[in-house]
């Protein structure tokens, strides 16, 4: 069978499989709809935490970062995991014993405050589109490559697939989509995994497969090799860092942090039955996760050798298929500077800027593109990173299957977090806007019409964001865990474990932590990005890892403000005990 019809059967029978679970198990009430009826069991709950967590920013973005970034890339690896290991200690059983829907609803209750409910929700809706952005741009890569439609009709039929299953189902519906989603995405992360770990290596674990020697006769291990075909064409060892020691230190302390404030892992924690399945359920979904996160520095180091085995000093005449099916969707490109009719890889930017396609081929069959080159360094292949996952079957010449599979798992991985963190939208706009705020008359009907409607409005503002996304999926999920750290995190840590603070320090923290980081994120990212390197930074830190100093002044000003305000009533300092000390 042709690998394009097998990709067509592949998504279509998960497809089939998502929308059908979400039909059988359509929410309907509020309480099925926010959290599942709360009565979700822990290794069902882990799974779907996982998928949730697990998002296009590890499937399809992570491993191709650490491709080429190295050991830069770790931070993603330390940060990521690290701050889910916080999250299941510090905030997930509290939460849960809190027993309510959502994250505002802790901070509008802990805070005895509908303003404050409100700036959380303001809070959420940055961090949660922000994110999005890049679950919807790896949907609109995956339908581009391997349905062969354009990046931006990608988009728009990922917002189609997500309403079906996100605005009928529900969290009800959502919860068990995303345990079929995670065994899928994990099936197709793994078994590609496997092959290319025993083609490169000869052992097919590829976490063992990364220490392992390579199957070339040299003697190298696969590293000491990398190092050394990197340093010969000009790059810095695989293994050594360019990153200065504060922003790998900030960025990764901001995805530890940002992780334990993400409104949309944490809503997870609130379906389970009772606080201690909380903790069993974060036990769970840890497992599932590593499964993923150990594999990927091995997928990383595989496909940069893949890589540069099959582009470097190849006659474009002679490039490999996988190449030109990239290349026609405008997320790789050759531009021939020392006219050799050969490709030639090497530090620095193919294009000033990324290539703008036109449709028209050079002297040697290469497709054009718009911009100017940058002439002053040696490399002339531009590529998207966000392509290395999805494409490495496709260097290593894994059966048709393989490639469908993975396939599948991209749009799986994406689909799974973009309806979790549209539900998260809805029911803050639904349930902490509308009923605990504006109109409390309002009926369980009513509310969970606004729900549905509320998320039918954020899928159109996603898919908007996916087309228009402000970096690479992983670096635009990076900038929604600064905003988590800055704004959500100290408000929900200290509504936990301090009694002293109250609803003035609460907002006013949180206010002055989003608005510094999202300022900040935004001025070199969006404003001024010709301004975006080291020189300009605060103190040497990215935009990626601004958010530990948005988390630092949100912490500042939330204590000093507290200080010189009244203490909270009596009744906030019982519930931080009920929800801190065990019951007798």
């Amino acid at each position: 069978m042709a690998t394009q019809t097998l990709i067509y059967l592949f998504v279509g029978l998960s497809f089939a499989l998502y929308i059908g679970i979400a039909i059988a198990s359509r929410a309907g009430s509020t309480s099925e709809f926010y959290v599942a009826g709360g009565g979700v069991n822990p290794v069902v709950n882990g799974m779907a935490t996982a998928a949730d967590w697990m998002s296009a920013a590890s499937f399809i973005s992570m491993a191709g970062i650490i491709a080429f970034s190295g050991y830069d890339g770790s931070v993603y690896l330390m940060g990521w995991t690290g701050g889910y290991v916080m999250l299941a200690l510090l905030l997930a059983p509290y939460l849960r014993k809190f027993g309510q829907f959502t994250v505002p609803d802790f901070i509008g209750t802990r805070y005895y405050s509908k303003a404050a409910r409100v700036v959380a929700v303001i809070c959420l809706i940055f961090i949660s589109f922000t994110y999005i952005a890049g679950q919807m741009r790896g949907v609109g890569i995956v339908f581009s490559r391997f349905l062969d439609v354009p990046i931006n009709l990608g988009v728009i039929i990922g917002m189609a697939i997500v309403f079906v299953y996100a605005v009928l189902g529900g969290m009800k519906g959502v919860t068990y989509t995303q345990v079929a989603q995670y065994c899928v995405l994990i099936f197709a992360y793994m078994v590609p995994a496997f092959f290319i770990s025993f083609l490169i290596t000869g052992n097919p674990v590829p976490q063992l497969g990364l220490g392992s020697t390579v199957n070339d006769g040299s003697g190298l291990y696969v590293l000491q090799k990398l190092d050394l075909v990197l340093q010969d064409m000009g790059f810095a060892a695989y293994t050594s860092g360019e990153k200065s020691m504060i922003d790998v230190f900030c960025i990764t302390a901001a995805l530890m942090v940002g992780t334990a404030g993400l409104p949309h892992v944490i809503v997870r924690f609130f379906t389970v039955p009772k606080a201690s399945d909380a903790r069993k359920s974060a036990g769970w979904a840890l497992v599932f996760i590593a499964l993923l996160y150990t594999t990927a520095p091995a997928v990383g180091a595989f496909a940069r050798l893949n890589f540069i085995d099959s582009v470097n000093n190849v006659e474009y005449s002679q490039v490999p298929e996988w190449f030109k099916n990239w290349e026609s969707n405008d997320l790789i490109a050759w531009r021939d500077k020392n006219g050799d009719g050969r490709m030639q890889l090497g530090k620095g930017d193919a294009f000033q800027g990324a290539p703008l396609f036109s449709e028209n081929r050079g002297t040697n069959g290469e497709r054009l593109v718009s911009n100017e080159t940058a002439e002053n360094n040696p490399n002339e292949v531009y590529v998207d990173r966000d392509i290395m996952v999805l494409a490495n079957p496709e260097i290593a010449n894994l059966p048709g299957w393989v490639i469908a599979l993975v396939a599948a798992g991209g749009l799986a991985a994406a689909l799974s977090t973009a309806a979790g963190l549209l539900l998260v939208i809805s029911s803050s706009i639904s349930h902490d806007l509308l009923k605990s705020t504006f109109r409390p008359q309002i009926t369980e009907k009513g509310e969970l019409r606004a729900a549905r409607l509320a998320a039918t409005a954020a899928i159109v503002v996603a898919g908007y964001l996916g087309i228009y996304p402000p970096g690479w999926v992983a670096q635009v999920v990076a900038f929604a865990f600064g905003l988590a750290a800055a704004s959500l995190f100290p408000a929900i840590f200290m509504g936990i474990f301090s009694k002293r603070m109250n609803r003035e320090g609460a907002i006013a923290g949180m206010v002055t932590g989003l608005s510094f980081t999202f300022l900040y994120i935004g001025w070199f990212k969006l404003w001024s990005p010709e301004s975006n390197v080291e020189a300009n930074w605060l103190f040497g830190i990215s935009p990626e890892g601004i958010g530990v100093i948005g988390m630092l002044l949100n912490f500042a000003v939330a204590i000093v403000v507290a200080r010189f305000t009244s203490a909270p009533p009596k009744e906030i300092g019982w519930l931080v005990d009920k929800i801190r000390v065990p019951r007798a």
